[in-house]
């Protein structure tokens, strides 16, 4: 999107302001179907911390994702936790990931997780 749609900004600002990560979306970007539940950044960023401290092999970017300071204005991204990337009947990864994906590179959007099958 060249100007980022203003109920996608408004749904991270009200994630970000509620601290809640309950709130599902399905996202189309760069050709990719993401579905899962928003996170506040924060919570996002110390999550990912946590997987790359108890990795023996990528524990030195741990700190990289390290708590960020407030920014000020509208959120420019989405924190998927617990998202799929759909490719055909698939999701990948099976038990979820962590994505971040830009609000300006959403293409299509809507409320929601899809649901897929393994038949």
């Amino acid at each position: 999107m060249s100007k980022p749609d203003e109920l996608l900004v408004d749904i991270a600002a009200k994630v970000e302001s509620g601290q809640s990560n309950q709130m599902s979306l399905t996202v189309v970007t760069g050709g990719a179907v993401i579905t899962g539940r928003l996170a506040p950044e924060a919570v996002w960023l110390q999550r990912v911390s946590e997987v790359l401290t108890d990795s023996a092999r990528l524990g030195e970017f741990a700190g990289v994702f390290g708590t960020s300071a407030p920014k000020d204005g509208p959120p420019t991204h989405l924190h998927f936790h617990v998202a799929r990337i759909l490719q055909g009947t698939v999701g990948i990864p099976e038990t979820g990931g962590m994505y971040r994906v830009s609000i300006a590179d959403v293409s299509a959007w809507t409320v929601g997780d899809f649901s897929y099958t393994d038949h």
